[in-house]
Parts: structure tokens; C-alpha cells; sequence
């Protein structure tokens, strides 16, 4: 409960006659009778409670001239990160961090992994991109189907960054599942997939990894078509 809400409920009890050590049993704890009894007095000479705020002293950390460096600094190509920053203005890490969310109103975000594309790649996107504009209907392509393969293994997908483990010590970690085994040499399966705006078709599995266009002929394409023909239509 907050300090205003509970403000709020000592002044409606004590206006309807209740007493401080009444008021502290039914708020069970939650303020000491002292304050309550400081309160309650307030109220009784001015008719509310007024607490003084703290004194605003000056900043000699998080001054404005150290904000300007640490914007300087990230606004370099090369990374930084908390730990030198703070080393660098021989302030504590804390204060580099407060200052980054606090006072420049910053969030940390992961760089996205994407591919590099040169010029002719973007040229030929482009082009793709206007050729089907051209050639293409809006409800014609709601006919488009993709498709596309994913090769998975035994040891399943592990995060380093995401899957962690909260306990007291490595000992404990490891008892809790803290420990992610990894064949050298997993079993590989490769799975293929097609989606259109009318959902996924079923899967195809295969035995092992090895797939040339014979096997994609003779697999993949009739799971294709038929999914295709049975959604989308005969075309």
C-alpha cells in the first residue's frame, strides 16, 4: 500500500473516532504506532496530514556534465560498456546504470543478427518487388505458397543467454537441471514445410540428412500439390 493510500485510511478512521492503537491493530503492522500517533495528531490540529518533503541537495554524481560525456561515449560506433564507463568518469557502476535508464531515458536491446546485403542484392529485391506489384493482384497472392527445409537434432535448441537457472550456488544450479548435456556427434533429422494463406501443409520428415533434388522430387512436390490443389484449388 502506498503512502498516500494509507494516508488516506488513518485520516478516514481517525475522523470516525477511532484511536491510534485501534488504527495500528487494524492496519496490523503495516505502520508503527509512533507514525500513526504523529499522523493522528496532525489531524487533530490542522484537519490533514502534511509531510515535509526531504531537502533537494545538489547532484556531485549524476551531475549533467558527466551525462554529456556518457552520451558522448555511446554515441561512438565502437561498444562500451557500464563497467568501463563508470571506470572512465570514476563514478560506481550503479550510478553509470541509473544514469543511462534514468536520467537519458535509455533501455538495453540485443543487436539482431540479419544478413549483409550489397547493393545488387537490395537492387534485385527491388526489382522482385516490383515485378510482382506489377504482375500480381492482391487476391493473387493470396495463392502464393513458400516453402522451405530446417535440418533439427537430438539435443534440441539451448540459449545460453535466455535459459537460466536461479540458485544458491553451482552446486545447487547443477542438481536443478543446471547442466545441458551435448553429443558430439547428435542425430540430425531434416524436416520440410509449406505455408500459404490458407495454413501449413503436413510435415515431411526424413530419414537422414541427405536430400538431392530425386528425393525432393519424389517426397516433397506430391505433399506439396496435393495441399496445394486441396486448399488453394486446382491451377
Amino acid at each position: 500500500m502506498k503512502s498516500k493510500d494509507l494516508q488516506s485510511v488513518v485520516l478516514s478512521k481517525y475522523e470516525k473516532g477511532e484511536g491510534p492503537t485501534k488504527i495500528f491493530r487494524d492496519l496490523n503492522g503495516t505502520l508503527c504506532l509512533h507514525t500513526i500517533k504523529r499522523w493522528c495528531k496532525m489531524i487533530g490540529q490542522s484537519g490533514s496530514i502534511q509531510l515535509l518533503k526531504p531537502p533537494d541537495y545538489p547532484r556531485i554524481v549524476r551531475t549533467k556534465g558527466a551525462s554529456e560525456k556518457v552520451t558522448h561515449c555511446l554515441q561512438r560506433k565502437k561498444p562500451i560498456s557500464t563497467r568501463k564507463l563508470a571506470g572512465d568518469l570514476g563514478i560506481s557502476q550503479a550510478s553509470v546504470q541509473l544514469m543511462l535508464r534514468e536520467d537519458l531515458g535509455l533501455k538495453t536491446y540485443k543487436k539482431v543478427v540479419e544478413p549483409m546485403l550489397t547493393d545488387e542484392h537490395k537492387g534485385k529485391r527491388n526489382t522482385f518487388a516490383n515485378w510482382v506489384r506489377t504482375n500480381f493482384r492482391k487476391e493473387e497472392t493470396m495463392n502464393i505458397f513458400f516453402s522451405d527445409e530446417k535440418m533439427f537434432d537430438i539435443d534440441g535448441v539451448y540459449s545460453s543467454q535466455n535459459d537460466r537457472v536461479w540458485a544458491v550456488d553451482r552446486v545447487d544450479a547443477d542438481t536443478k537441471g543446471g547442466i545441458k548435456p551435448k553429443r558430439k556427434f547428435p542425430q540430425k533429422v531434416m524436416v520440410w514445410l509449406g505455408v500459404c494463406s490458407k495454413g501449413v501443409t503436413p510435415l515431411v520428415i526424413f530419414d537422414n540428412d541427405s536430400v538431392d533434388h530425386a528425393r525432393y522430387t519424389q517426397e516433397v512436390l506430391p505433399v506439396a500439390l496435393e495441399y496445394g490443389n486441396k486448399v488453394l484449388g486446382s491451377q
